[in-house]
């Protein structure tokens, strides 16, 4: 197999892969918290974990691959205070703050995350496990922690005492005078240590320390280990999850498992930032996968905006830029169309496009690539159509299943029926009939762009 490179958030250095496991690789990537739909700057860390699994797939690997759930536990401080996220959704939507409510509250965004990665043709991981039903694992996790020394009870619940690992906060970005994390909990030991479980005597579950939940750290430890084992490849997440989360991570699946590296390869993917400000749920500068839909944007014209920077490299996404990305998409996906048969793939091409996805995942080097290749003009067409398409299975732009925006495109009756249904309720100002309108007709393989003209419909 040829060596691929990446850079090692725990080296701070560029490291040729070497595998736990000949010709195999398993990897961790954090999922979202289902409290709300997700932005699409979150999307830019699921969409890593999808260039992994595709580059090392496309490599000849083998691939094991985990994305959680977080439907409990993750609280909005650092400082282990505050309201559950998942909470912060009830209250929002004004839904009684239950277990229950929780779950069903979970299984409602959860639908809208993987229907919005399936969109952005980021491929379904092949284990999704949710948090609230690894319980068992997280206690066992803590019970082991507690037997070795390294936990103590204080009123609010269980906490790792981070002065019992020395090389704590390895991946950096933590430091022993750090005051951020104090919150409002004034009976830690240590400002840096965290919760592995919190106490709730109105929902959550039993545990040998009182009723309550995980925290959000060791939910991510319970799930990887679990399915992965108690040490694994490569971890993936946002580059803010770094500092705590991934340090935390590191700690308790250590201190519990004796062993060490818990994680060979750590990644992190750079912001998604409008103007100079990061975007964020809380902000008033989050855009979901909705608003892009709803702005006659294809998902995968933001899968190729991203495509075009190194993952380590910050994006700044406007929409000026995301329509630069959608008429580049369309350029490639009407020349790839218009070509009728397919040839032989150029070995030379390959192995130029393979060592530059190669080296730290550089897509934007392999579209590059693409367009070079198109220009040449000492391959044959039908040659060009077979490698692009092989180039594909590392890109993910679907370029197997458009059809040439030349072509005659007649509008179904059932579809005809469905715009005249959404014509009336915008004209009603109906915009949940509009949008639910709209998901349908994506859903069907269309997509749907509003204009002075009106309504203007396409095949994907």
């Amino acid at each position: 197999m040829k060596h691929i490179y990446l850079t090692n958030t725990l080296s701070k250095q560029k490291e040729i892969f070497k595998p736990i496991t000949s010709g195999s690789v398993s990897m961790y990537h954090c999922g979202p918290t289902v409290y709300g739909s997700i932005h699409i700057g979150n999307l830019r860390a699921f969409l890593l974990g999808d260039i992994v699994r595709r580059v090392f797939e496309y490599n000849g690997y083998e691939t094991k691959q985990v994305m959680n759930i977080t439907d409990i536990g993750h609280l909005v401080s650092d400082g282990d205070d505050g309201d559950d996220k998942m909470t912060k959704g009830l209250k929002r939507e004004g839904m009684e703050i239950t277990l229950e409510n929780m779950l069903k509250l979970a299984r409602t965004y959860e639908d809208i995350f993987v229907n919005d990665i399936t969109e952005m043709n980021i491929l379904k991981p092949k284990i999704l496990p949710r948090a609230s039903e690894h319980i068992d694992e997280d206690i066992e996790i803590i019970k082991n922690l507690e037997e070795k020394g390294f936990t103590y009870v204080i009123s609010d619940g269980v906490y790792f005492d981070t002065e019992k690992m020395p090389d704590y906060g390895k991946l950096g970005g933590l430091s022993s005078s750090n005051e951020s994390r104090i919150g409002e909990q004034t009976e830690k030991k240590n400002h840096r240590d965290f919760a592995l479980w919190k106490f709730d005597d109105t929902k959550g579950w039993p545990s040998p320390w009182g009723q309550g939940f995980p925290g959000w750290h060791i939910e991510c430890s319970g799930m990887g280990m679990k399915y992965l084992g108690a040490q694994f490849d490569i971890h993936t997440g946002g580059h803010d999850l770094a500092s705590v989360h991934h340090n935390n991570e590191i700690a308790q699946s250590e201190c519990s498992t004796g062993h060490a590296p818990f994680v060979n390869y750590w990644l992190h993917n750079e912001f998604v930032n409008i103007g100079d400000t990061k975007m964020a749920k809380s902000g008033d500068n989050s855009i979901t996968m909705e608003t892009v839909r709803e702005n006659g944007y294809s998902p995968l014209s933001l899968r190729y905006l991203y495509l075009q920077s190194h993952y380590r490299s910050q994006v700044s996404f406007s929409w000026d830029s995301l329509s630069a990305s959608e008429t580049a998409l369309r350029k490639l996906q009407n020349y790839v169309s218009k070509i009728t048969e397919t040839g032989e793939v150029s070995e030379s091409y390959k192995i130029l496009f393979n060592d530059i996805v190669n080296d730290d995942l550089n897509t934007a080097g392999g579209l590059a690539i693409v367009w070079e290749l198109i220009k040449n003009s000492d391959v044959s067409d039908t040659d060009k159509r077979a490698t692009i398409l092989d180039f594909d299975k590392v890109l993910g732009l679907q370029l197997d299943q458009i059809t040439s925006e030349d072509e005659s495109f007649e509008i179904p009756e059932h579809l005809q029926k469905l715009l005249k249904e959404r014509e009336i309720a915008r004209e009603k100002q109906d915009w949940h009939t509009s949008d639910l309108i709209r998901n349908e007709i994506q859903a069907m393989g269309y997509v749907l762009k509003d204009t002075d003209d009106g309504q203007k419909v396409r095949k994907v």
